[in-house]
């Protein structure tokens, strides 16, 4: 997770959950308890798919509605969830998801 302050600048980048071969937990308290902290107007998130594909999943999908859901509430805007692989990335947010 990329915390950002208003002017879009990067105050911090974290590990926020490590996941297991196919699949992670992450909860909204966790992704935006730092960002809280850094008082951030602003996150980017990234997670990998060890499995090389592309493509958003399903359960990618309701995360990052409830993620950014839970931001709006926060006044903390998700600015992009980037999905992670050894043949590139993909923005949720180009993909029309955000």
């Amino acid at each position: 997770c990329l915390t950002l302050n208003g002017a879009g600048e990067v105050i911090q980048v974290r590990v926020v959950t490590v996941g297991l071969l196919d699949s992670s937990q992450v909860h909204p308290r966790e992704v935006f308890a730092d960002a809280i902290a850094d008082r951030a107007a602003a996150v980017i998130l990234a997670h990998n798919h060890p499995s090389g594909l592309l493509e958003p999943t399903p359960e990618d999908l309701e995360v990052t509605r409830q993620l950014a859901e839970a931001g709006r509430i926060l006044g903390i805007q998700v600015l992009d969830h980037v999905i992670v692989s050894r043949r590139g990335f993909l923005s949720l947010r180009e993909q029309g998801y955000l």
